[in-house]
């Protein structure tokens, strides 16, 4: 089977803020964006919001469409975790080290990295695992402080002390919010400051995507929302302002080409743990089981998925162009990234994530293609 298409002419999710800190004057900055000099500047990642989602729905977000409006590529895995990581340090999962919704790290555990808890006893692991060190580059806000500016993060209140904020949002002073009015005026009140770099987050559309799917009726009532909250957002930008409008990963519906792990033992046999998610699975094997499993999983899945060594993974690009050291082994022994429609599920082990009817993770351009929608005061 040929590897996952990696268009290296889409720029990169982790381009976006090096580039805001280029046109904010922070030296140093290396973004390749083309994005004219601001005083302040706003990047709001709406999660869950797809390029190719967008497009279909262009009549429910006038507003976003109306925007000057280019693509990126999220990279893999297409995740949350791995996209704000993305924003928040400029580099991609294979140096920022948040290798999927989970992955194990070695002499802790599965971690689930958006509850920073054992993915499979649920014990808390911000002790055996501190954010700080498991992601220990310096994150976009600090680069943003260090150059002098007023460094914020706006998000949702119940955020503000996670571990993964702490792993990659850290040094913004977080302004907690409860709803997209308070989102959309915390938001109004950076751009109103003088020198400001702001990161702001909207997470329902995503919710709604998973829990109804995308598209689907609740979910195009949000992405209205969403662009109420754009509108308002571009009205009101100062003179000298930006805005960049992004996302973290699109969404596909899974349709019944979708396997359970668990009722194929072919696919267990040699497994000891795993990783990642429906659509993007981190397989960890037992000693020595490596090959077989590999070829279980590639004979089982045929063309429901892409199947890939670690090692092979990592030529190929699919977590960036550099993997450092200690993420090599949050990297599956083998790698899983589901094709079409279909997914990797595990339904007693994963309850919840394998009844969600939308899923995101994998290479295809439905979820790895997202906007960057930009607006000027």
């Amino acid at each position: 089977m040929e590897p996952p298409v990696i268009d290296q002419d889409i720029p990169h999710l982790s381009e976006v803020t090096p580039s805001v800190l280029r046109a904010l004057g922070v030296p140093g900055s290396t973004g390749s964006l083309d994005l004219p000099g601001a005083r302040s500047a706003c990047v709001l990642l709406v999660d869950g919001l797809g390029w190719e989602l967008l497009a279909e729905y262009a009549a429910d977000a006038p507003a976003l469409a109306a925007l000057r409006s280019s693509r990126l590529r999220v990279g893999y895995p297409a995740t949350t975790a791995a996209g704000l990581a993305a924003i928040g340090t400029g580099v991609a999962s294979g140096e920022h080290g948040l290798a999927g919704y989970t992955f194990e790290v070695p002499g802790v555990g599965v971690v689930n990295a958006l509850s920073w808890r054992d993915h499979d006893t649920g014990a808390d692991l911000r002790g055996p695992l501190p954010p700080e060190e498991a992601q220990p580059l310096p994150t976009t806000f600090a680069r943003a402080r260090a150059a002098g500016l007023d460094s914020r993060v706006v998000s949702a209140a119940r955020f503000a002390d996670t571990a993964l904020t702490r792993a990659v949002l850290r040094d913004g002073d977080y302004r907690g919010v409860h709803a997209l009015g308070d989102l959309a005026a915390a938001v109004l009140d950076a751009l109103d400051t003088e020198r400001c770099f702001c990161w702001g987050y909207h997470g329902d559309l995503d919710l709604l995507g998973h829990v109804y799917g995308p598209g689907s009726r609740p979910w195009r009532m949000q992405l209205r929302q969403v662009d109420r909250l754009v509108e308002s957002l571009v009205a009101g930008l100062p003179p000298g302002a930006l805005l960049a409008v992004v996302a973290d990963h699109g969404m596909i519906t899974l349709d019944d080409t979708a396997v359970d792990l668990e009722e194929e033992p072919g696919l267990l046999a040699g497994v000891r743990a795993f990783g990642g998610e429906v659509r993007a699975r981190h397989v960890y094997t037992e000693p020595g089981a490596v090959d077989d499993v590999l070829a279980a999983w590639r004979a089982i899945l045929g063309d429901r998925a892409w199947v890939a060594g670690r090692e092979q993974a990592i030529e190929e690009g699919w977590f960036g162009p550099r993997v450092a050291d200690h993420v090599r082994p949050r990297i599956g022994d083998v790698v899983a990234a589901a094709r079409g429609r279909s997914g990797m599920l595990r339904g007693l082990a994963e309850p919840v994530e394998s009844s969600l009817i939308g899923q995101h993770g994998s290479f295809t351009p439905a979820e790895q293609l997202v906007p960057l929608a930009v607006a000027y005061g």
